[in-house]
């Protein structure tokens, strides 16, 4: 993937509605979900979900098929796995990964003011 259709796929889901948006279509799995039913199940007006779905169309990461008087949209799954691997292309400097749990944020401290440490 290049750094233009990278920059292109985020900022898409770099706004809160096209983020769950998407996410909703990625759990639905092939078949996709008809328009009507994710406005409701996003709570948006059926002219915001148009909005949102033809930034996410433009972005490359949903596909859109219509049925009869429906419209069916998916989630684009090759453009979402091209984003997830063009951001993990270099992860780990070449070296091989640890595990998973390697990169979550260490446990936070229990207080800050534990004077009892070493």
């Amino acid at each position: 993937m290049e750094t233009k259709a990278a920059v292109k796929a985020l900022a898409a889901l770099a706004q809160e509605t096209r983020l769950s948006l998407f996410r909703l279509l990625v759990q639905a799995g092939e078949g996709g979900v008809p328009a009507g039913e994710i406005a409701k199940s996003l709570a948006v007006p059926n002219a915001t979900l148009s909005f949102h779905v033809k930034e996410l169309v433009n972005a490359g990461l949903v596909v859109a098929r219509q049925e009869g008087r429906y419209i069916y949209y998916a989630a684009d799954y090759a453009a979402m796995n091209a984003v997830v691997a063009f951001l993990t292309e270099n992860c780990c400097g070449g070296q091989p990964c640890g595990p998973a749990d390697c990169c979550a944020a260490p446990n936070p401290p229990e207080s800050i003011n534990d004077e009892t440490s070493p």
